[in-house]
């Protein structure tokens, strides 16, 4: 495929500077700077990208830097460090072969720098969150175990641009999956000298579009164009800020003011106005994306089904969706979203058509078998985000659970401390959301499996969905691999593993200045691809 080239800025566009301030026409001097303010849904824990969880992280980090496969305008993967490769009849061994093209300090990025990369992402000394991302590498599961060194990693550099990965399973979606800011390669050169250090401002070595200037915990975070990227020519922002947004009443007050480019997110009692006042700046899509409530499994009553079914009983995800946030999304009854490639879903729960007055009938029932009653109630903790719209949403929960014997604390928290606080298993309930990384039903099951350490929050295991999965990787046959996930999406629906909430949309604010954002399903738009035309 090839790259997306944008018309040419005229030069007496008004355009931003990094304070939100404006360039008037005939300001003298040299051309002036085109800034981009993106409102960001919150501060990131850290711009590591083997470190990183959440989006908040992957809008900036994807900026940075870029995988052998990278997100194009549309969202879809296209050829990025690698410009082409070829697999083997069995589809287990790839290879890519890297484009000429160097780091942000101008040396050579090489094949190495993917390998070394991969080694550090599954050394179990790493710790990271997501190394079960890349199980299907070849030995990457044993490795992480510590039951074999990082060096067998199924991973090689034949020559400096040649890059040949070894699986242990066919992988027909791998150039999306290595689209994804995990499996991006390592400045070997610099993470060798400075070790974790390397992610800071000052130090950050990227291969993307953008270099990283500083980073203001609370304020912002400000990147330049990389003039070392290969395809510096066309891209046309100059300079781009992310601003942390943790109260979207906020963040809509400033965007319409004019300091911010484009939202993530806006309070859900301002669709109306928004859609009568502000329609051609409102961005609403479909989204691979499914929301839901988790329950701490590690934790008692919560180890217990019972319990588990009762509050999926009792969630009334139509109440939620049509009155409450009213933002287009469909109540969810599964964990895989429909539409997903190679999937004979939807796999639902049995109760998705019992009238709810019935659901909270055998929501009753459950809970006193389970040994809760009007007289012995349930106490539980639900951690919300730090917003007015999670707060609302949790009260309606709230309410819910209170007819079933649960008595329910909401405690809100910004992103980045909820998260850490499900990584760390320090939570009763909570919301937590889950964009694919790729088309497939698997990038949403994995999430569910015991070796998942880093990404399992709900702390589930059950060796009959681990054995359906296992057995699915190792299936050619797209039709009965997708037969074997939904095989294993019912166990987990059985079990209560999650409350899915609702199927969820894309909700951004993008001035009409701004170009070339385009609403896809996987919720990507780099600021690479955009533009400002005024």
């Amino acid at each position: 495929m090839t790259i997306r080239v944008f018309p040419v800025l005229s030069l007496f566009c008004l355009l931003l500077t990094a304070c939100g301030e404006r360039a008037q026409p005939g300001d003298s001097g040299a051309a002036a700077e085109i800034v981009l303010n993106r409102g960001n849904a919150g501060e990131p824990n850290s711009l590591d990208h083997q470190f990183s969880t959440t989006s908040t992280e992957s809008a900036v980090i994807t900026d940075l830097m870029m995988g052998l496969t990278t997100a194009g305008a549309d969202g879809n993967a296209i050829p990025g460090a690698a410009e082409s490769w070829e697999t083997s009849d069995d589809g287990l061994i790839w290879t890519f072969h890297l484009r000429d093209h160097n780091w942000s300090d101008g040396m050579p990025v090489t094949a190495d720098d993917f390998v070394y990369a991969w080694q550090r992402l599954v050394n179990p000394d790493t710790a990271a969150p997501y190394a079960a991302y890349v199980y299907i590498f070849e030995n990457a599961r044993a490795i992480a175990a510590g039951e074999m060194p990082p060096e067998t990693l199924g991973a090689r550099a034949i020559d400096e641009r040649t890059l040949e990965l070894r699986l242990e399973t066919p992988a027909p979606y791998l150039p999306e999956m290595l689209e994804h800011a995990t499996t991006y390669p390592l400045a070997r050169h610099v993470v060798e000298a400075l070790g974790d250090d390397w992610a800071r401002a000052g130090n950050y070595v990227g291969n993307g579009p953008y270099k990283l200037v500083d980073w203001l915990p609370g304020d912002r975070i400000t990147l330049v164009k990389n003039d070392a990227f290969y395809d510096a020519a066309n891209v046309q922002i100059d300079r781009v800020i992310f601003h942390p947004i943790n109260d979207v009443a906020a963040g809509l007050r400033r965007f319409r003011a004019g300091e911010l480019d484009t939202l993530d997110g806006f309070p859900m009692d301002q669709i109306d106005w928004l859609r009568t006042n502000m329609p051609n700046e409102l961005r609403i899509g479909p989204a691979l994306l499914i929301a839901c409530v988790v329950m701490n499994q590690n934790r008692e009553p919560f180890n217990d089904v019972r319990v588990r079914e009762a509050l999926n009983l009792a969630y009334d995800r139509d109440t939620i969706t049509q009155n409450i946030i009213r933002m287009g999304q469909e109540p969810a009854y599964s964990i895989v979203p429909p539409g997903v490639a190679n999937y004979p879903g939807p796999v639902t729960f049995a109760f998705k058509d019992m009238p709810y007055a019935d659901r909270v009938a055998r929501a009753q029932q459950l809970m006193q078998e389970a040994g809760y009653g009007p007289d012995n109630r349930l106490s539980i903790e639900f951690s919300a985000g730090p917003t007015q719209d999670a707060r609302v949403v949790a009260a309606a929960v709230q309410q819910m659970w209170r007819e079933i014997y649960v008595d329910t604390e909401i405690v809100q928290a910004e992103g980045r401390v909820r998260i850490a606080n499900m990584q760390s298993g320090d939570y009763d309930v909570g919301p937590y959301g889950w964009i694919g990384d790729f088309n497939d039903a698997y990038n949403f099951l994995f999430l569910l499996m015991t070796e998942n350490q880093g990404l399992n929050y709900t702390g589930y295991s059950n060796p009959a969905f681990d054995a359906l999965m296992h057995q699915a990787n190792l299936e050619q046959d797209l039709v009965r691999r997708g037969d074997l996930m939904a095989q294993a999406e019912r166990i987990a629906l059985n079990d209560s593993v999650w409350i899915p909430t609702r199927y969820e949309v894309t909700e951004h604010m993008v001035h009409t200045y701004v170009k070339n954002w385009i609403t896809n399903i996987n919720d990507e738009n780099r600021t690479r691809w955009l533009s400002i035309e005024r």
